[in-house]
């Protein structure tokens, strides 16, 4: 499995390594100039920007970088290498999903913070902030709790891309409109799970707009809700794992 993970985050590396290196050496040259005080307000304004640009440019080559990590699992030739791996296709697919998401979660939160810093310090707010978080323990609790919740919200999209993938090349192939079927499956998947979160009304309040309802929770209910997230991803990932064990077209 380490030799799988090896090669998932070279996939994934090739394409947004260079490009997070490039942001990274940016932002950090403007972090320690502003820092310092060395950097005029227009440079600290440019600085903003070109951080606010980054982040964009850092998701999309994350994208690419997912999509080449995927095509080495469905496509040949790495398709065929990774079918014919001694390994069971839950280790895999393991190996994929921790690659990306470690590469896609870490280069984002680097990124952003950078220019969350950049921003702060711009604005001059950056020690209220941190005396807040201080004085408060409860905001650092929330905000913790609120990036589990987002990782776990990833780890559920991820999965769901991954068993779509999946059954579209296995179940679905060469069967008429397959892409659409795939497409469909991914919506039922997204109603289920839209669903389960009626579980969670006792613990929030729900509003309604049209045919839409949201549910506003409290801080207390986030770990119920990540919970709740994870389910479903567990069981695609359980299912998507049992696809590839299957006959999947390369």
């Amino acid at each position: 499995m380490k030799a799988q993970i090896k090669y998932a985050f070279l996939a994934g590396l090739y394409t947004r390594g260079p490009v997070f290196a490039v942001i990274f050496v940016m932002n950090t040259v403007f972090i320690t100039l502003g820092s310092l005080g060395l950097l005029p307000l227009a440079a600290h304004i440019t600085a903003v920007s070109l951080g606010g640009v980054a982040v964009a440019v850092m998701m999309a080559f994350n994208i690419v970088g997912d999509i080449s990590v995927i095509r080495r699992m469905f496509d040949a030739p790495d398709a065929y290498l990774l079918a014919l791996t001694p390994v069971p296709r839950w280790k895999t697919l393991l190996s994929s999903i921790f690659a990306m998401a470690v590469m896609d979660i870490v280069s984002m939160f680097v990124v952003i913070f950078q220019i969350v810093w950049l921003s702060l310090n711009f604005s001059g707010v950056w020690n209220v902030v941190i005396d807040a978080l201080r004085s408060e323990p409860s905001y650092s609790v929330y905000i913790l709790w609120a990036a589990l919740a987002l990782i776990a919200g990833y780890l559920l999209w991820m999965t769901l891309i991954l068993f779509c993938i999946t059954a579209g090349r296995s179940i679905f192939y060469k069967k008429p409109l397959s892409g659409l079927l795939s497409f469909l499956l991914g919506c039922l998947c997204l109603y289920i799970v839209s669903l389960l979160q009626a579980v969670l009304i006792p613990f929030g309040s729900v509003m309604r707009y049209g045919m839409l309802f949201i549910i506003s929770l409290n801080r207390a209910a986030l770990p119920f809700y990540i919970l709740l997230i994870l389910i479903p991803a567990i069981v695609m990932f359980v299912l998507t794992s049992k696809l590839l064990e299957r006959r999947v077209n390369i």
